[in-house]
């Protein structure tokens, strides 16, 4: 009887050990963290590609037409 309250007595030791040890762990690193990490990354992408098409519908687009009609103006 002795050996058997020996072991539920280790095997409660080890749970509780491994309870408190999963409790103290303090890594930070979790669903919502990754989240927002997600989150973020599409926001700069959508402004990045918001700020390219910009540039290029109003500077690059309209001087590249220009050149275009330009080098295709034989009368001039």
């Amino acid at each position: 009887m002795k050996k058997f309250i020996n072991k539920i007595n280790e095997k409660a030791t080890a749970v509780a050990i491994k309870a408190q040890t999963t409790l103290d762990n303090v890594k930070g690193e979790g669903y919502i963290d990754t989240g927002v990490k997600i989150i973020i990354g599409v926001v700069v992408g959508a402004v990045i590609l918001g700020g390219i098409y910009a540039l290029f519908d109003g500077v690059v687009l309209p001087t590249l037409e220009t050149n275009i009609e330009d080098m295709f103006d034989f009368a001039g």
